[in-house]
Protein backbone atom coordinates (compact mmCIF):
# COMPACT_ATOMS: atom_id res chain seq x y z
CA UNK A 1 0.00 0.00 0.00
CA UNK A 2 2.43 2.23 0.60
CA UNK A 3 4.33 2.35 -2.45
CA UNK A 4 1.09 2.50 -4.48
CA UNK A 5 0.53 5.58 -2.46
CA UNK A 6 3.62 6.98 -2.82
CA UNK A 7 3.43 6.44 -6.96
CA UNK A 8 0.01 7.83 -7.26
CA UNK A 9 1.24 10.94 -5.14
CA UNK A 10 3.89 11.25 -7.88
CA UNK A 11 1.79 11.36 -10.41
CA UNK A 12 -0.70 13.49 -8.95
CA UNK A 13 2.56 15.86 -8.28
CA UNK A 14 3.12 15.71 -12.34
CA UNK A 15 -0.63 16.06 -13.22
CA UNK A 16 -0.73 19.49 -10.65
CA UNK A 17 2.32 20.81 -12.75
CA UNK A 18 0.86 20.67 -15.88
CA UNK A 19 -2.84 21.95 -14.92
CA UNK A 20 -1.14 24.64 -12.95
CA UNK A 21 0.91 25.37 -16.17
CA UNK A 22 -2.47 25.37 -18.06
CA UNK A 23 -4.18 27.06 -15.94
CA UNK A 24 -1.28 30.10 -16.05
CA UNK A 25 -1.07 30.17 -19.87
CA UNK A 26 -3.90 29.22 -21.50
CA UNK A 27 -6.46 29.71 -19.11
CA UNK A 28 -5.48 33.55 -18.23
CA UNK A 29 -6.38 34.50 -21.27
CA UNK A 30 -10.44 32.89 -21.82
CA UNK A 31 -11.41 33.18 -17.92
CA UNK A 32 -11.95 36.28 -15.51
CA UNK A 33 -9.91 37.07 -12.54
CA UNK A 34 -12.34 35.26 -10.45
CA UNK A 35 -12.52 32.12 -12.01
CA UNK A 36 -8.61 31.88 -12.23
CA UNK A 37 -8.41 32.40 -8.45
CA UNK A 38 -10.54 29.29 -8.24
CA UNK A 39 -8.61 27.08 -10.52
CA UNK A 40 -5.41 28.60 -8.54
CA UNK A 41 -7.11 27.65 -5.43
CA UNK A 42 -7.84 24.14 -7.00
CA UNK A 43 -4.34 23.59 -7.72
CA UNK A 44 -2.55 24.76 -4.16
CA UNK A 45 -4.62 22.69 -2.51
CA UNK A 46 -3.71 20.04 -5.06
CA UNK A 47 0.05 20.38 -4.38
CA UNK A 48 -0.74 20.79 -0.40
CA UNK A 49 -2.40 16.83 -0.40
CA UNK A 50 -0.02 15.11 -2.85
CA UNK A 51 2.40 15.88 -0.47
CA UNK A 52 0.74 14.84 2.64
CA UNK A 53 -0.16 11.91 0.26
CA UNK A 54 3.38 11.22 0.27
CA UNK A 55 4.34 11.89 3.68
CA UNK A 56 1.68 9.16 4.17
CA UNK A 57 3.01 6.69 1.72
CA UNK A 58 6.62 7.26 3.64
CA UNK A 59 4.96 6.52 7.11
CA UNK A 60 3.08 3.26 5.84
CA UNK A 61 7.28 1.77 5.11
CA UNK A 62 7.43 2.15 8.52
CA UNK A 63 4.15 1.03 10.29
CA UNK A 64 1.62 -0.80 8.94
CA UNK A 65 -1.20 1.46 10.69
CA UNK A 66 -4.78 1.43 9.66
CA UNK A 67 -5.20 5.05 10.41
CA UNK A 68 -2.31 5.70 7.67
CA UNK A 69 -4.00 3.99 5.22
CA UNK A 70 -7.32 5.76 5.78
CA UNK A 71 -5.50 9.18 5.70
CA UNK A 72 -4.17 7.95 2.17
CA UNK A 73 -7.81 6.98 0.96
CA UNK A 74 -8.69 10.59 2.17
CA UNK A 75 -6.04 12.77 1.09
CA UNK A 76 -6.53 10.86 -2.44
CA UNK A 77 -10.70 11.62 -1.95
CA UNK A 78 -10.01 15.06 -1.09
CA UNK A 79 -7.96 15.30 -4.34
CA UNK A 80 -10.73 14.36 -6.54
CA UNK A 81 -13.82 16.07 -4.96
CA UNK A 82 -12.65 19.56 -4.03
CA UNK A 83 -9.50 20.24 -6.36
CA UNK A 84 -11.48 17.87 -8.94
CA UNK A 85 -14.73 19.70 -8.47
CA UNK A 86 -12.88 22.99 -8.86
CA UNK A 87 -11.01 22.19 -12.24
CA UNK A 88 -14.46 21.29 -13.55
CA UNK A 89 -16.24 24.31 -13.18
CA UNK A 90 -13.65 26.51 -14.23
CA UNK A 91 -13.24 24.34 -17.58
CA UNK A 92 -17.37 24.58 -17.68
CA UNK A 93 -17.10 28.49 -17.64
CA UNK A 94 -14.31 28.51 -19.96
CA UNK A 95 -16.41 26.61 -22.25
CA UNK A 96 -19.46 28.71 -21.85
CA UNK A 97 -21.29 25.98 -20.15
CA UNK A 98 -23.87 27.09 -18.16
CA UNK A 99 -26.06 25.80 -15.25
CA UNK A 100 -23.38 23.25 -14.00
CA UNK A 101 -22.86 25.37 -10.68
CA UNK A 102 -24.21 22.03 -8.45
CA UNK A 103 -20.64 21.00 -8.52
CA UNK A 104 -19.62 23.55 -5.93
CA UNK A 105 -21.50 21.15 -3.42
CA UNK A 106 -18.96 18.97 -4.27
CA UNK A 107 -16.20 20.80 -3.14
CA UNK A 108 -16.64 21.06 0.60
CA UNK A 109 -17.00 17.06 0.59
CA UNK A 110 -13.55 17.12 -0.76
CA UNK A 111 -12.51 19.70 2.06
CA UNK A 112 -13.87 17.53 4.93
CA UNK A 113 -11.65 14.55 3.18
CA UNK A 114 -8.91 16.73 3.85
CA UNK A 115 -9.39 17.50 6.98
CA UNK A 116 -10.43 14.06 7.99
CA UNK A 117 -7.38 12.50 6.28
CA UNK A 118 -4.74 15.06 8.90
CA UNK A 119 -6.82 13.80 11.46
CA UNK A 120 -6.35 10.20 10.39
CA UNK A 121 -2.55 11.19 10.82
CA UNK A 122 -3.47 12.31 13.84
CA UNK A 123 -5.04 9.21 15.20
CA UNK A 124 -1.87 7.37 13.99
CA UNK A 125 0.30 9.03 15.65
CA UNK A 126 -1.68 9.27 18.77
CA UNK A 127 -2.87 5.92 19.04
CA UNK A 128 0.91 4.53 17.99
CA UNK A 129 2.27 6.16 20.77
CA UNK A 130 4.42 4.50 23.69
CA UNK A 131 3.73 6.56 26.62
Amino acid sequence: MANNFLKTAFLLAALAVGLGAFGAHALREIIDERSLQTYQTAVHYHFIHVIALAITGMLLKNSNSKWYIRAGYLFLAGIILFSGSLYTLTLFKAASVTNMNWLGAITPVGGLCFIAGWLSLFAAVAFSAKN
